[in-house]
């Protein structure tokens, strides 16, 4: 079992909490960013900078049980078809019941944008964020049985 971080977009703090709490729990974290991001990480994966080339190589390395960092919901879906477990930046846990929401809420807003339309972004990340991103990454680890924890 392992961590594996969708680098490209992902805020440092959150990195930074992948890499503390993989230390400290003996979870190995993979990195995959496009030779655009300086991800200081063991298991880093550079790979160009191509659309959607992080995310396939994601996809690749994804086995069921992992912990995927994301906050594409097109791949955290891919992702939890795999049997993987899937964090948002923000500490949001992916799952199966809400992908079929999250998805057509993203097409509305890409018809959206592409007819001319504006579409709210994120707001700005909070210190309350990166508490409870930190804090949902440690729940999902101290519930792997011990025998994924190798």
């Amino acid at each position: 079992m392992k961590i594996i971080v969708d680098a490209d977009a992902c805020p440092r703090p959150v990195l930074q909490s992948c890499l503390e709490l993989g230390c400290k729990y003996d979870f190995p974290v993979w990195t995959v960013a496009s030779f655009n991001h300086h991800i200081d990480s063991d298991h880093h994966i550079v790979v160009g900078n191509a659309s959607q080339e992080a995310d396939l190589k994601v996809i690749n390395l994804t086995q069921r049980g992992d912990i995927v960092i994301t906050q594409d919901w097109g791949l955290a879906a891919m992702v939890l078809g795999k049997g993987a477990r899937c964090l948002s930046p923000i500490g949001r846990e992916y799952r199966n019941e809400s992908m079929d929401f999250l998805l057509e809420e993203r097409e509305i807003k890409a018809k959206l944008r592409r007819a001319g339309g504006r579409t709210k972004g994120p707001r700005k990340r909070s210190v309350e964020d990166n508490l409870r991103f930190q804090r949902s990454l440690e729940n999902l680890l101290l519930t792997v049985p011990p025998h994924h924890h190798l």
